[in-house]
């Protein structure tokens, strides 16, 4: 036990180590291309060849490990590398599904296709939320072209340039990582595989033959899948609302604190025992334009400063101090009132007290979002003269927010699907392929051969499950449960069968002592056994009764045939072996035969389990002194009333009879026999059956000649 978890330990630290090299070797191969293709100003990236090699030689885990490490050490030298991770994952799932059963000429064209679309089309989709259109970068040219002379649309032309660098990239990549695995040596790649086995491993075909099993309602391995996604997916959703959440906030918190700073600033600038004379002689004034001009200069130093003003509130409106020209807006003289605007009637109470005043936001269709932050002037007497305000614009931050919620969710993707990955991996190797594989091989207790049977459970044994927890002690347990079911099945069929032996020997020597007792008969039992099996064998070659002849059916009227006779027993010696003519009575006697044996194998049955062959035993007894018009005894039935193998006994009989000597009579030739036999059809006997045993005439002609040897 300790020699093979030792043995497994090093198996597992073995695949740990070839995934390792994989990756490093996947990676390199990215980062060298990629730094190439820059180097040289080529227009492609070359970034994802150590992906496709990867993902095609280790599956999704390897793929997705190099994609997503391949774009975070890029991000050293180009931070929004990072962003794309996605895209490479992306790649590394569509190569492993396409190469899953091996990389084939036919996988590359739609490989490249496949490939050019998640990195064309998705990757323009997030250069677009992150970036707009494309003002530098690879494709950037070739939008601008496109965009001057072919569409007007700057997404469509953004998406159709893209679309076609990632086509030649994606062809140079694929072609390339297909001339790689053909070059190797497949030993190498075979060491190179990487896989998560705890039992034996399995074939591809063994694979989809086990994973083809059947559930009542939602196989587990979609259950793991759902139950993942939906957490993974709830955690993501939480945490990038968190964080948007967050973003935004402190975000308005710091446009808020740089106007508080610009009205603060602009208050400053504002001596307030101007505030009258800069009303009544406005630029005018020296000072006025002094100061005007110290406002313009900070109005003009950032473009999120909107408006810029200074305002005397009184209750019949707004007096302008000063206002600042924009490209959209002319500024309103010195001195005029105006109404007063939206946010300053809804605060009118503390603006005319001279009171301090909360930011506001407010959003409409001419300016957009505007915060409006405001602080009062007051002079030496502590008496309000104005108010310094100035109008933030947020329409920046509603763009900073989309392109933070971009960034998030491009890298929830990469992440959500490597986790996604390694979870659907671990739950694969360690429940899904050992369960389906268990339950593939309990399919197999159906057969009836012990050596199936034995086969059967060396199979289950070689599944060699190991997972080192709950399902590897189910795994001992049904296989050591299975071994001894197998034992015990294989046992009971073999004191079954013996039972059945020590049966059948019992009544056929009742039949040998009841056939003993008639010193007419000869072997009559063993001749009409073989006579009714050639007319059965032959029947079915010429096609007849196909729905009753089956193996089963012919083996058991062949097993019944030597207890025809049973009811004999109740026939006395004397008439049994009378040397006379049999007087009416003696004649009724011995025709009660076929009832007597029909209730000693009916009491027979009674007692036992397994009755296949009893039951023709019982129709044969009963029956096979009946004839075809209608004319025999007991029951006088007629045609394909009488059944089959009664039939077949009718024949056998009575020509067993014409062979042998009696009392009262000669044998008979065989061709007499045979022609009488023949005569028989249609009225003594089944004609089909007729029609078989002549067509056998020669079989039988040689069970004849044995039997008088």
């Amino acid at each position: 036990m300790t020699e093979n978890l030792q043995s497994r330990r090093l198996i597992d630290a073995g695949r740990v180590i070839k995934m390792v090299i994989l990756c490093v070797l996947g990676i390199a191969v990215n980062v060298l291309l990629s730094s190439l293709s820059g180097k040289y100003g080529l227009p492609f990236y070359l970034d994802s060849v150590g992906t496709i090699i990867s993902a095609s030689i280790g599956g999704f885990l390897p793929g997705i490990i190099v994609g997503l490490t391949t774009n975070v050490l890029k991000s050293v030298s180009d931070w929004p590398s990072v962003y794309y991770g996605t895209l490479n994952v992306m790649i590394a799932v569509a190569t492993a599904l396409f190469t899953r059963d091996g990389f084939k000429k036919k996988h590359i064209l739609p490989l490249i296709f496949v490939l050019a679309a998640i990195g064309g089309f998705l990757g323009s989709v997030l250069t677009w939320f992150l970036f707009g259109f494309a003002g530098e970068g690879i494709s950037a040219d070739l939008a601008t072209w496109i965009h001057t002379h072919l569409f007007q649309s700057t997404v469509l032309s953004q998406l159709t340039a893209d679309f076609c660098i990632d086509l030649g990239d994606k062809a140079i990549s694929v072609v390339a990582a297909f001339l790689v695995l053909l070059i190797v040596p497949k030993p190498i790649v075979e060491e190179l595989r990487f896989y998560g086995w705890c039992q034996r491993p399995l074939s591809f075909r063994e694979l989809k033959m086990i994973n083809k099993t059947r559930v009542r309602q939602m196989s587990l391995r979609t259950k793991l899948l759902l139950l993942l996604s939906a957490a993974i997916t709830t955690i993501a959703v939480v945490s990038i609302a968190i964080g948007y959440y967050l973003f935004r906030e402190t975000t308005i918190k710091d446009h808020t604190e740089f106007a508080r700073g610009i009205v603060k600033y602009q208050a400053d600038c504002i001596d307030p025992e101007m505030i009258d004379k800069y009303l009544t002689y406005g630029r005018g004034l020296p000072e006025y334009k002094e100061t005007e001009e110290q406002l313009r200069l900070t109005f003009i130093s950032s473009e999120n400063i909107q408006f810029m003003y200074v305002y005397q509130v009184l209750e019949d409106g707004c007096r302008v101090v000063f206002d600042m020209d924009t490209e959209e807006v002319e500024a309103n003289d010195p001195g005029i009132v105006i109404h007063h605007p939206e946010d300053i009637e809804k605060h009118l109470d503390d603006f005319l007290a001279g009171n301090p005043v909360e930011p506001t936001v407010s959003n409409d269709k001419r300016f957009g979002w505007v915060l409006s932050v405001y602080e009062p002037i007051y002079d030496k007497d502590g008496r309000c003269v104005c108010y310094s305000c100035a109008d933030i614009s947020m329409n920046q931050l509603s763009e900073l927010t989309h392109v933070y919620l971009a960034k998030e969710i491009s890298l929830f993707l990469g992440i959500f699907i490597l986790v996604l990955v390694i979870g659907v991996w671990l739950a694969d190797y360690h429940i899904i392929f050992p369960l389906n594989s268990m339950s593939h091989g309990a399919n197999t207790f159906a057969y009836t051969s012990t050596d199936e049977r034995n086969a059967s459970v060396e199979r289950i044994k070689a599944l060699d499950i190991h997972t080192g927890d709950e399902i590897e002690n189910l795994y001992n347990a049904y296989a050591q449960t299975t071994e001894e079911s197998m034992h015990y099945l294989t046992e009971s069929r073999r004191k079954s069968r013996q039972i059945d032996k020590l049966q059948g020997g019992l009544l056929m020597v009742l039949a040998d002592i009841i056939e003993s007792r008639d010193k007419c008969t000869g072997d009559h039992i063993r001749k009409t056994a073989e006579y009714s099996k050639i007319i059965l064998k032959k029947l079915k070659e010429m096609g007849e009764y196909p729905e009753i002849l089956t193996d089963e059916y012919i083996g058991n009227v062949v097993r019944a045939a030597p207890l025809h006779d049973i009811g004999k027993i109740n026939i006395p010696d004397a008439i049994l072996n009378s040397p006379e003519k049999l007087t009416d009575e003696q004649y009724s006697k011995m025709k009660s035969h076929t009832v007597a044996g029909y209730e000693i194998i009916e009491k027979a049955i009674a007692n036992l389990e397994d009755t296949g062959y009893l039951e023709q035993a019982k129709q044969m007894a009963h029956y096979h002194h009946e004839r075809w018009d209608g004319s025999g005894y007991p029951s006088h039935l007629k045609g394909e009333e009488i059944p089959l193998s009664a039939r077949i006994m009718a024949v056998a009989d009575v020509f067993d009879a014409l062979m042998s000597k009696r009392s009262y009579k000669e044998p008979f030739t065989f061709e007499k026999a045979m022609s009488l036999i023949e005569e028989g059809a249609g009225t003594h006997f089944d004609p089909k059956v007729v029609a078989a045993f002549s067509a056998a005439a020669e079989e039988v002609r040689k069970v004849s000649m044995k039997f008088s040897e």
